[in-house]
């Protein structure tokens, strides 16, 4: 069984991906296995943030990696928080920033903003390198399209996902039954894709 680095601690996404890749003989160590610090994230778009933390991954571990970068694009604040999501609120209450604080401060600056005006989308940036000096790492990208909601609902999920309204299902992401929710998002959109890609890729080789 070949063995894949993931480029982050978040063992939720570690799960997802093993499960997605088992099949295929393949095993997804996470990254603090290795003690891999953390890297800047100094790119100013989801691919380039991912590539940094894949080769960055790779280059620590000797093994391929798998890196995401992900986030939430609102198009009444042109494209914010954009490759911020995940420290949106810093200027506000700090470095140690919460789910929590960025939600409040996306609603609070759309609360003049009416409905139809609303939408949004998330975007997944899946990364995978053969090696730190991978010339041709596959790249995929998911998008979920939806609005936010004036107000949070539900326990599931995290993130922006209590505001992330999906109108055909009347419902929240974070009211999403997990498996619908990993059906239709752009993490589960990019990983079919990869899991796709990785499979073509072994078909290839073997052949």
């Amino acid at each position: 069984m070949s063995k894949i680095v993931l480029a982050t601690g978040n063992q939720g996404k570690v799960n997802e991906l093993s499960s997605l890749l088992a099949t295929h003989q393949i095993e997804i160590v996470p990254q603090s296995n290795f003690n891999v610090p953390d890297v800047d994230e100094t790119g100013t778009t989801f691919v380039e943030n991912a590539i940094i933390k894949a080769r960055h991954a790779a280059k620590i571990t000797g093994l391929p990696a798998i890196a995401d970068d992900s986030g939430l694009e609102v198009d009444a604040l042109n494209g914010s928080p954009g490759v911020y999501s995940a420290r949106y609120a810093s200027d506000i209450v700090g470095e140690h920033v919460t789910d929590e604080d960025n939600t409040n401060k996306l609603l609070e600056a759309l609360k003049d903003i009416p409905d139809e005006q609303r939408s949004a989308r998330f975007h997944c940036v899946l990364v995978y390198m053969k090696h730190e000096n991978d010339p041709t790492p596959i790249i995929c990208h998911g998008v979920w399209q939806g609005s936010i909601s004036r107000a949070k609902q539900g326990e599931q999920g995290f993130g922006y996902d209590p505001v992330f309204w999906q109108a055909d299902l009347q419902l929240s992401s974070a009211q999403l039954p997990r498996d619908i929710k990993n059906r239709l998002s752009h993490r589960g959109q990019a990983l079919a894709q990869l899991v796709n890609k990785l499979s073509a890729q072994q078909a290839y080789s073997a052949g």
